[in-house]
């Protein structure tokens, strides 16, 4: 059993489950400080009917991917990885934008938070419903995102899953570490380093959509026999090559294969291939390039916007 695969999932729901966890501590903190404590309930409510959304939303979508596949028993090689493709690509664009929207909006998250929780309170009527709505809207959120990565895995069975069960505990920990007990705990840093962490793990996932459309397009072509039509041949560059994908860049199977220990951890976590094609280096490069800098350049950005707000002492 390879344990490894919950590894992603692990991350990427200790870092949102960390989001949501300080979206939840603040207002409870604020809760307290109003004299509201009798809207707790409604908090752990949000919580768990958060979760329980987003598992739900997580076994249509893998449901909705083996349907589809067995509709038609013939392409089921060509049907599931493209659907592995396309869920990929979802993930790889939720996570890349949320990771640098809440990177810019993070230095604001206490004034919204305090903002949502004032309007609940000022509704006496609904101001239970209001908390709960705000709660489950953020568990939702940074569930959805799990949601999608363990859907375009799928075929790795209930591993993913349970990587992301361990992220939510240790999320939920560091929660009431935070909130209920008061240790300090530097949030800047462990963001910052768990989004390096995420952008890797995304540009693997680059890596993974690219070999999903390739393995699709080689199974239509091998059924349809239009192999000519279907496929992009390279034998002008090297005789070693794929569907799509191009000539084959490195092959370390002998060196660092992907199913054996380290290569499979790396695998699972950084989309680590023995065999990576010319196609997926560029997506991977690219990737990194591109949304890499943005998210430095979100961070640069806070730290500037930090310095200019600190007064100058007068001479």
């Amino acid at each position: 059993m390879n344990f490894s695969t919950a590894l992603p999932t692990f991350v990427i729901t200790l870092r949102e489950g960390v989001e949501a966890a300080l979206v939840v501590g603040i207002v409870l903190a604020l809760l307290k400080k109003a004299k509201q404590s009798r809207l707790n309930p409604w908090v752990y409510a949000g919580v768990a009917v958060g979760i329980v959304v987003s598992a739900l939303i997580g076994i249509l979508f893998t449901g909705v991917i083996k349907f589809l596949g067995s509709i038609n028993p013939q392409y089921t090689s060509v049907v599931e990885p493209i659907l592995e493709g396309v869920f990929s690509l979802l993930a790889i664009v939720m996570l890349s934008w949320m990771l640098i929207w809440m990177t810019k909006q993070a230095r604001f998250m206490k004034a919204q938070v305090e903002g949502a929780v004032t309007q609940a309170l000022t509704q006496n009527s609904n101001a239970g419903w209001g908390v709960f709505s705000l709660i489950l809207v953020a568990v939702v959120r940074e569930g959805f995102e799990t949601v999608l990565f363990v859907a375009a895995n799928f075929q790795q069975g209930l591993l993913p899953s349970l990587g992301a069960l361990g992220g939510l505990a240790v999320a939920a920990t560091m929660g009431v570490l935070l909130f209920k007990w008061g240790v300090k705990i530097n949030i800047r840093q462990f963001f910052q380093f768990m989004g390096v962490l995420l952008i890797l793990i995304v540009a693997g996932l680059v890596v993974s959509a690219l070999q999903h459309f390739d393995t699709a397009m080689s199974s239509l072509a091998l059924s349809s026999r239009a192999s000519e039509n279907l496929c992009f041949y390279y034998e002008h560059f090297t005789k070693v090559h794929s569907c799509i994908l191009g000539p084959i860049v490195w092959n370390t199977t002998k060196i660092l294969p992907d199913e054996k220990f380290p290569g499979i951890i790396l695998k699972s976590l950084f989309g680590y291939t023995d065999k990576l094609y010319l196609v997926q280096a560029v997506g991977y490069l690219v990737f990194l390039l591109s949304i890499g800098s943005l998210y430095f350049r979100s961070i640069m950005g806070g730290k500037s916007q930090k310095q200019k707000n600190v007064p100058i002492p007068q001479k």
